[in-house]
């Protein structure tokens, strides 16, 4: 029997808590039989998950004795972990352990050292926190999860059941992991990463600035084909002035201001109406299909009628453009 530990720490959350032992417990191999055991375990007997108190049956001695240890998020992935949990965690590390982290997770996960030099992603809001607190991990904010064999991690919630979906297909196959998808209704794979999920910022001009009136019209022209030379022309400057001021003023460049302003809207149109994507590619200043495909693809993730299948808003207040 397959133990899997599913660590609780004050204020964890309960979605990511709720998860593992969700899908762990209804997978059933060809014979019926049933390959995982889950155990509840916390440093302490009574853990505050801050709507609710949870009773945990086990104690940190069980994650010594567990084949996979679960870290759920926490409400606040800054208060410091209790030396006595980091010493397990090591020690069962040490000993070969499989250690996944959820959402928030990722924070505990990373205080034990044992992601430094590796790969790992987190909840797309929490990922700079992540990447600030422990700079010698690699973080990825783009993905689901990321599998470094012994160490796995994941992003948001849902992601947590991607996570758990493929630590089951590691270990019994696609069939029986499919039947655990399906059980909890929803795709074994999902298409993109959580970059999908993030509408992408787009750096305003400090207030008062003398570029804030030409991004007010580039906002609401963004279906016009426009040149580099031409939104010189418009704010009154020489090229070169144009990139130092965007530069100075945005932190970023004059045309990728303006990508990001085509995405956006091209997102909105995607979730608000049936505009067919080859003639929305206009509307956003694309000069083709092809083109606008790739680069949402690039910015967003994902390719847009999958980004309009996820996000469509099934009762539009207004179909049209």
């Amino acid at each position: 029997m397959h133990v899997v530990a599913v660590l609780a720490l004050d204020r964890v959350i309960p979605f990511d808590l709720a998860t593992p032992i969700e899908v762990f417990t209804r997978v059933r191999l060809a014979d019926g039989s049933v390959p995982y055991e889950v155990r509840i375990c916390a440093a302490a007997g009574t853990v505050d998950a801050g709507t609710f108190t949870l009773h945990a049956p086990w104690g940190l001695d069980t994650l010594l004795d567990a084949d996979t240890i679960i870290l759920p998020g926490t409400a606040d992935p800054t208060v410091p972990l209790p030396e006595d949990v980091l010493r397990h965690l090591r020690k069962a590390a040490a000993g070969g352990t499989r250690i996944a982290s959820i959402c928030s997770g990722a924070f505990i996960l990373a205080a034990t050292g044992l992601l430094d030099g590796l790969r790992a992603t987190t909840h797309w809001l929490a990922a700079p926190a992540l990447a600030a607190q422990r700079p010698a991990v690699d973080v990825d904010p783009d993905v689901l999860y990321v599998d470094n064999g012994q160490f796995l991690t994941s992003a948001g919630a849902a992601a947590g059941l991607d996570l758990c979906l493929h630590l089951i297909r590691r270990d019994h196959g696609s069939a029986v992991a499919a039947n655990a998808a399906r059980l909890s209704v929803m795709p074994l794979e999902r298409e993109g990463g959580q970059a999908q999920f993030v509408v992408p910022e787009q750096p305003p001009a400090p207030r008062g600035a003398t570029l804030e009136p030409l991004l007010r019209w580039l906002q609401e022209n963004t279906d016009a084909d426009l040149t580099l030379g031409e939104l010189a022309g418009r704010a009154g400057m020489s090229v070169r002035t144009l990139n130092r001021r965007f530069r100075e003023q945005t932190g970023t460049t004059p045309l990728q201001w303006l990508l990001l302003a085509r995405i956006r809207r091209a997102q909105h149109l995607l979730e608000t109406t049936d505009r067919p994507v080859e003639l929305l590619a206009g509307d956003v200043g694309f000069g083709s299909p092809t083109a606008f495909r790739e680069r949402f693809k690039r910015v967003v993730g994902t390719a847009p009628h999958a980004y309009r299948a996820a996000f469509r808003n099934r009762h539009p207040q207004n179909s049209g453009v």
